[in-house]
């Protein structure tokens, strides 16, 4: 696997005539907005509703509601159905964040219809959408992460308390159900919480640093490039839910930060994502600490709306929304011709 600096890339890689993408959003989870949003900017994206650009791509749009049922352009669809209509395409998008989604569950959807999945395989999105089998993971390739541990009730996580503490549920995303606790009170309530969006849930210890996110992608040509990193601003004590999409962060890009920092969590993001097997774009979190770089999460299915921290981060580094959009269906095409999962 190599790594190439994004300002020497090969000219964009040309969409293929007639590429038929169906885009999958929504999903039957916390994230369904959210995956709403990123599902209509990568539609957009890949055949855009306004006049002044001609489309690339052939896009159906499906989206799975809230209850897990399926429609296309506003017509409900039975499950079956859906199948088949992903199956007269080339490729899946699932721009579907957190569980029965980024998990690898449409991974394993589009790999059981012979058709291309954009993003990583079953395995990776699994492993990667879960915060404590991705901390081990990271812990085993030399990349430092917070202590913490897996409670299953909030019994047992106020039976030997170590606070301040930060709770989150083990597999979820866009920061649903994180929490900072500074007292068994609350420790207690936060578990409570989160065991309401999984069975399993996290607590860490406090970690004091920036916090600095940095993206993988995998392109068309075999080549692998890491973004410019983005520094995150908040006034919260956790960067929760409420703080992501409030419009109150503040998103740096490119960081300000010294050569040698910028290297090391490079390099822990590669490592990571490599030991992963992630494909397509995976981004990595940091807290960049006094000790160095520490892994916070991967998300192998990142917001993909034109202001979300990954295309912020590419379109730094001179890589258009569009042409990011292009270049994951293009490497999950050379993926599954390849046979590559």
């Amino acid at each position: 696997m190599t790594s190439s600096p994004l300002q020497h890339r090969p000219l964009p890689t040309p969409p293929t005539p007639g590429c038929r993408v169906a885009v999958v959003g929504g999903g039957a989870n916390a994230e369904h907005d959210v995956s709403l949003a990123s599902a209509a900017a990568v539609r957009d994206a890949l055949a855009p509703t306004h006049d002044a650009l001609a489309p690339t791509h052939d896009v159906v749009a499906l989206t799975i509601a809230r209850d897990g049922t399926w429609s296309t352009d506003g017509v409900a669809l039975t499950f079956p159905e859906a199948v088949a209509l992903i199956a007269t395409c080339d490729v899946l998008l699932p721009a579907v964040h957190g569980p029965h989604g980024e998990d690898g569950t449409l991974a394993a959807l589009a790999d059981l219809a012979g058709v291309a999945c954009v993003g990583s395989g079953v395995r990776a999105g699994a492993v990667g959408m879960d915060k404590w089998v991705t901390k081990l993971v990271a812990a085993a390739v030399g990349v430092a992460v917070a202590d913490g541990h897996v409670v299953r009730s909030a019994a047992e996580a106020c039976r030997e308390p170590r606070l301040p503490a930060v709770v989150k549920p083990v597999a979820n995303g866009s920061s649903h159900g994180v929490r900072r606790v500074d007292t068994v009170g609350e420790l207690a309530a936060a578990v409570a919480a989160a065991l309401e969006l999984d069975d399993r849930v996290l607590v860490e210890g406090l970690v004091t640093g920036r916090e600095i996110d940095v993206a993988v992608l995998r392109r068309a040509d075999g080549t692998t490039v890491t973004s410019p990193p983005l520094e995150i601003g908040h006034a919260g004590a956790v960067f929760d839910t409420a703080t992501k999409y409030d419009g109150s962060a503040r998103f740096v890009v490119p960081a300000e930060l010294d050569p040698a920092d910028a290297d090391r969590l490079a390099a822990a993001a590669l490592a990571v994502v490599d030991a992963l097997g992630c494909q397509g774009v995976a981004r990595a979190d940091f807290f960049l600490t006094s000790d160095g770089p520490l892994m916070n999460e991967v998300n192998t299915m990142p917001g993909m709306t034109p202001h979300s921290q990954v295309p912020r981060m590419f379109a730094a580094a001179g890589l258009p929304y569009a042409e990011l959009v292009a270049e994951l269906v293009a490497q999950a095409r050379v993926r599954h011709a390849a046979g590559t999962p």
